[in-house]
C-alpha cells in the first residue's frame, strides 16, 4: 500500500469515527431528554408531540432512509476512484447526511414514534390530506417560499428495484457504481447524487412548508439550501468530465 493510499484510508476511517461519535452523542442527548426531569417538566418542554401520521414524523422517517443511501453511495465511490475532488465531495456528503440522519432518528425516539410506520407509503405525508396543514411552524417562522401547490399533489412516483422515493438509485444502479472505476465511477456517482439531491430538496421543501416542529423546519430549510449548492458544484464537476446530469 502506498503512502498516499494509507493517508487516504486514515482520512476516511477518521471521518467515519467522527460520524459515529456524532450519532452516539445524538442518542445520548435523546436519552437524557427523555429521562431527565419529572413528567410535568417534559410536558412543558414539548407541548406538541407529532403523531405517527404527521408530516414531521413522515419527513423524519423518509429522509433518514433517503440519507442512508447517499451515505452508502459516497462510501462506494471512495474505493472506485483516486480523484481527490470527488472523494472530498463524497466525504462531505457522507459526514453531513449521517449526522442529519442521526438527528432525524433521534427525534423519532424522542417522540416515541416508530422508525417505520406500518401501512404508510413513503412520502404520503406530502400528499395525504396535508393540503390544509398550517403554513407556520411552532417557532412562528414561515414555510419556504415557492411551495404553494405542492401540498396535496401526488408525487406520481412508483417504487421499483429498491428505489423507494424520487431521486433514490435503484439496486441495478448501485451495482453499476460498485463495479465502475475511475472517470466512469466519478460520472455515475455525480449523476446519481444529482438525482438524489433533487429528490431530497423536494422533500426538504415539503417539510419546510408542512412540518410544525420549528427545529425540524429549520433543518429542512438548511438541507435544501446546502444540497442546492452541492447540485451547482456537481454540475461543474460533470462538465469538467465531459458529462452532464441525466435530467
Amino acid at each position: 500500500m502506498t503512502a498516499v493510499k494509507r493517508v487516504r484510508r486514515v482520512e476516511w476511517v477518521a471521518g467515519s469515527a467522527v460520524v459515529l461519535a456524532l450519532l452516539f452523542a445524538g442518542v445520548a442527548t435523546v436519552a437524557s431528554a427523555r429521562g431527565g426531569g419529572d413528567g410535568a417538566d417534559r410536558v412543558a418542554a414539548a407541548p406538541r408531540t407529532p403523531s405517527v401520521d404527521s408530516a414531521d414524523a413522515g419527513f423524519a422517517r423518509d429522509m433518514a432512509v433517503h440519507h442512508q443511501q447517499a451515505v452508502e453511495m459516497s462510501f462506494i465511490v471512495r474505493d472506485r476512484t483516486e480523484d481527490e475532488e470527488v472523494r472530498r465531495l463524497a466525504y462531505d456528503i457522507a459526514q453531513t447526511q449521517a449526522n442529519q440522519r442521526g438527528m432525524l432518528l433521534g427525534w423519532l425516539d424522542l417522540w416515541e414514534l416508530p422508525k417505520a410506520a406500518a401501512g404508510r407509503e413513503p412520502m404520503d405525508w406530502m400528499t395525504d390530506g396535508h393540503a390544509g396543514h398550517p403554513t407556520r411552524g411552532t417557532d412562528g417562522t414561515d414555510g419556504m417560499a415557492g411551495m404553494d401547490g405542492m401540498a396535496g399533489m401526488g408525487t406520481g412516483y412508483r417504487p421499483h428495484d429498491g428505489s423507494l422515493m424520487p431521486g433514490m438509485a435503484t439496486r441495478t444502479e448501485l451495482d453499476r457504481l460498485r463495479t465502475a472505476n475511475g472517470r466512469a465511477a466519478e460520472v455515475l456517482y455525480l449523476q446519481l447524487m444529482t438525482d438524489h439531491h433533487k429528490g431530497g430538496i423536494d422533500m426538504a421543501r415539503g417539510c419546510a412548508r408542512l412540518c410544525t416542529v420549528g427545529a425540524e423546519r429549520r433543518l429542512a430549510r438548511g438541507m435544501a439550501e446546502a444540497q442546492q449548492s452541492e447540485l451547482d458544484a456537481m454540475a461543474d464537476m460533470l462538465a469538467a468530465r465531459g458529462a452532464a446530469p441525466r435530467s
